[in-house]
């Protein structure tokens, strides 16, 4: 059995999927864009968090509450490839990459909800 100390040395070392996603309303088209630095998870965190009616994007969960969870996607956008060095700020990568997608994709207003 391993010990505490190999576990989280091990999970030090896993490699998650980094990057930006979007939360679509299908229902109309609404998008919403973030990033994180494990997208195997993200999505879980904020479907939570909407289903208790907790986001802290209170557009996106006002939708949430009026559409219903049926109407609404996640997406991965974009992937971050991990260098094998250990000391990339994949953080900072994340959150330029998803100022870059809004930015492009002008999703302030009526189109989306950062």
């Amino acid at each position: 059995m391993k010990t505490k100390k190999e576990l989280k040395k091990e999970y030090g070392s896993m490699k998650f999927k980094i990057g930006v996603f979007q939360i679509k309303n299908i229902a109309n088209n609404k998008i919403y864009i973030d990033r994180s630095v494990n997208l195997n998870k993200i999505w879980n965190r904020h479907q939570l968090e909407l289903n208790y009616g907790m986001h802290r994007n209170l557009a996106l969960q006002a939708e949430w509450n009026e559409f219903g969870e049926s109407n609404f996607v996640f997406e991965i956008l974009s992937e971050i490839k991990q260098a094998d060095e250990q000391n990339t700020d994949y953080t900072k990568e994340s959150k330029l990459l998803a100022k870059m997608f809004m930015k492009e994709l002008q999703l302030f207003g009526k189109k989306g909800y950062n």
